[in-house]
């Protein structure tokens, strides 16, 4: 549990697709979806609209039953894409921002204007641009599983609540992952903060972004402080000095050969206090964070996590038993919360016709 938000044991694979949603699937998705959006929202409220949006289960389940493949990396975007369409039709008190490759650099931008848009302080509006910044850098370099974020969406309402929904890609496996965030119960964006990932799991990850890692991430920050020289000579060290042997049994942290210094060197002489704001220092990425954790565990004997989150993945299962037997009480579960979602809206008689024969169809 983080907080009141549950998190569904279970894992699956989603393979990368290619290609993108036919107009007519799209126009139809989008105007069951916004039925489903606005009856929950307005039923229940802005939080717990966010609350399902990071809840990977109901998610899934919404792609599915607007007529989405439950196993595609493409439920993400497109889904994601028509909650965002939705949202910018409707004046439900709730926005997004971002979208995949180069719309998601233009979020800390589109944060701010409608952030103005919902009448939401300066101030918010920046801290709004922070989660924004630093739930992608997480995922990104902290949380180092194979997977690079190609694709971001940050949620989030005029009370202040946000929610974001991001999803990473491994060319060479043609896997893609999809990491859930809410800011309700939230406690920290370091100690294991996700709501819920959907993935296949891994053995091997370097997870900076759990509880566990506190002591490495401290140990890290150290090494900043002491500057690039000292740094370069522990590097050498651990990769091909005397302290080589150590790393015989670590095998999927390798100490890369690149290293952005000029990150180094900014990060040293802001004499950061928090390891958040290590994050957010430009040129600071995946192998620099790799390289200061595997010198604090070799030398300081300060060692990372490597447990995957996405143990707390999920998904309905197949019929033919992949990646696990189908879970019918949990298929039955979303259907029967999309059904009074579907009878409620103000679809036509003949549009809920075919949005119930639909779920029956799945269910």
């Amino acid at each position: 549990m983080v907080g009141d938000v549950p998190r569904v044991v279970g894992e699956a694979e989603l393979p990368l697709h290619e290609g993108r949603a036919p107009r007519w699937l799209y126009s139809r998705m989008k105007a069951l979806g916004r039925e489903i959006i606005a009856t929950v929202v307005r039923e229940f409220g802005r939080r717990e609209f966010l609350l399902r949006l990071s809840d990977p289960f109901w998610f899934q389940s919404l792609g599915c039953v607007l007529g989405y493949d439950w196993h595609s990396s493409g439920v993400t975007t497109v889904l994601t894409a028509v909650i965002r369409d939705v949202l910018d039709e409707e004046d439900l008190g709730i926005v997004a921002c971002g979208g995949k490759g180069k719309r998601s650099l233009e979020t800390p931008k589109e944060v701010l204007m409608k952030a103005d848009l919902l009448s939401i302080s300066d101030s918010k509006a920046e801290e709004l641009v922070r989660v924004s910044r630093l739930t992608a850098k997480v995922d990104n370099a902290a949380l180092q599983d194979g997977h690079s974020i190609y694709h971001h969406i940050i949620i989030f309402s005029e009370d202040g609540d946000w929610a974001v929904v991001q999803q990473g890609m491994n060319p060479e496996r043609r896997t893609a992952r999809r990491y859930h965030w809410v800011s309700y119960g939230l406690r920290g964006f370091l100690k294991d903060p996700h709501s819920g990932i959907i993935a296949d799991s891994h053995e091997e990850v370097l997870n900076l972004a759990a509880e566990d890692s506190e002591e490495n991430r401290k140990a890290s920050l150290d090494l900043i402080a002491e500057g690039s020289s000292r740094l370069r000579r522990l590097i050498y060290e651990a990769s091909s000095g005397p302290l080589s042997p150590y790393l015989e049994g670590v095998r999927y942290l390798r100490m890369p050969r690149r290293i952005d210094w000029r990150a180094v060197e900014e990060a040293n002489q802001l004499a950061l206090s928090n390891y958040e704001d290590l994050l957010l220092v430009r040129g600071v990425g995946p192998s620099l964070l790799r390289a200061l954790s595997l010198v604090a565990e070799v030398i300081y004997d300060a060692p990372a996590s490597r447990r995957d989150p996405a143990r707390y993945s999920f998904a309905f299962g197949g019929k033919d038993g992949v990646p696990f037997p189908v879970k019918t009480r949990l298929m039955d579960r979303a259907v029967e919360v999309l059904r009074s979602g579907i009878i409620q809206s103000n679809l036509t008689d003949h549009e809920k016709g075919l949005a119930l024969r639909r779920l029956a169809s799945i269910a």
